[in-house]
């Protein structure tokens, strides 16, 4: 993958937001209803064209797609993978019941229609036989690449990992969810391969490995979800057998929403597992106001030689605009404390269009805040070289 050999590299966490009209259109579909499947088409194709040229407008070195074709950045696997069903009941966030007026202000600001809490459900063996669906979003996202009037860096593409499947899409099949979480990391490995197989930068979005701790294993201390960690940590592993490790991005969040997130787990409790991951790149929040002195945890020599770090030095939950000089202090932050420019990529927090339909930040509001990561980008690469 590209590090930043004579600049600061700059890139985002995969979701972009969509068009209303493309929204209605995915939240129809996954609802099951009856779309026009040519409309949906040519608003998918529209869309990423337009994500594409905003991001190089923007100064976007490594970018995609925008997750333009999803509803989701995790329930699209059940329009690409078989054994999914009926209907499945996540966990709430704990923080839901700890802050009830805060889940009551939610509720008033945003209405979700995707199905974000009650998607379908594993039912039978899981199965990755129909390439359609990434076949589709590979062919035309290098369209719009040939098409673009500039060029990224390197293009990405993101997938779910095996963890937030298994925690998202629940489990009325398997013995345990051992079973059904390397189930699910063997068959999306295939979809894997065939992203790096075209030429992508493969970005894996792993919540599970943070998140989780607040949600799907709310009721496990600290030391049982680090169990659970590295028992995701080895089906990331498994998925990803035969991708070199420098094509393979891994990340790793506290979930993309404007909570209380004092229920998080910590990052030097996670950490360590995390660098089990045979990945080129770690991809960590450090902007958000609950986790950006976390930034130190990159020093000490914890990181090996090795390791890219793509930080958050942009919050991807709120609508201010970071100012270039907060981007580039922010940068310079964790420059120091990895102890090397070259190996840092600044990135943003998490994805702005997580679920079609259901946004925090503005679309316009995106765009300037991933200009600003540009700006700031280049001021502390004044200081660094």
């Amino acid at each position: 993958m590209k590090t930043s050999e004579s600049r600061i590299l700059t890139t985002h966490m995969g979701s972009l937001p969509r068009g209303e009209v493309l929204s209605d259109l995915l939240v129809r579909k996954d609802n099951e209803e009856a779309v026009d499947e040519g409309r949906l088409a040519s608003e998918i194709a529209t869309a990423m064209q337009h994500v594409v040229d905003r991001q190089l407008e923007s100064g976007v070195d490594v970018g995609n797609d925008g997750e333009q074709p999803r509803v989701s950045f995790q329930t699209y696997v059940t329009s690409r993978m078989s054994g999914f069903g009926g209907e499945g009941k996540r966990p709430m966030p704990l923080e839901t019941r700890l802050y009830p007026k805060w889940a009551e202000l939610l509720k008033t600001r945003r209405a979700p229609r995707s199905r974000v809490y009650n998607p379908p459900a594993a039912v039978a063996e899981v199965r990755y036989e129909d390439f359609s669906g990434v076949e589709a979003e590979c062919a035309g996202f290098r369209r719009c690449l040939d098409a673009a009037a500039g060029a990224f860096r390197e293009p990405f593409m993101t997938a779910a990992s095996p963890g937030i499947v298994t925690t998202t899409m629940m489990n009325h099949h398997y013995a345990s969810h051992e079973e059904y979480l390397f189930e699910v990391a063997r068959e999306i490995g295939k979809e894997y391969r065939y992203i790096a197989d075209r030429g992508f930068l493969l970005q894996i979005d792993a919540p599970d490995l943070a998140m989780e701790r607040a949600s799907f294993f709310q009721d496990l201390s600290i030391p049982e979800f680090q169990e659970r960690v590295v028992q995701h940590i080895e089906a990331i592993n498994v998925a990803i057998e035969g991708i070199p490790r420098d094509r393979v991005r891994l990340h790793s969040c506290w979930g993309n929403r404007d909570g209380p997130h004092t229920e998080d787990v910590a990052l030097e409790h996670v950490l360590p597992h995390l660098l089990e991951a045979r990945v080129g790149a770690l991809c960590l929040p450090f902007a958000n106001p609950r986790h950006s002195h976390e930034v130190e945890a990159l020093g000490s020599g914890s990181i090996p030689d090795d390791l890219v770090v793509v930080a958050g030095v942009i919050e991807s939950t709120n609508n201010y605009v970071e100012h270039p000089e907060v981007v580039k202090r922010r940068i310079l932050e964790a420059a120091a404390a990895l102890g090397d420019r070259e190996r840092l990529i600044a990135g943003v927090d998490c994805g702005f269009g997580t679920f079609a339909g259901d946004l925090f930040v503005a679309e316009d509001v995106v765009w300037a805040k991933l200009a600003t990561l540009a700006e700031g980008a280049k001021l502390a690469s004044a200081e660094l070289w």
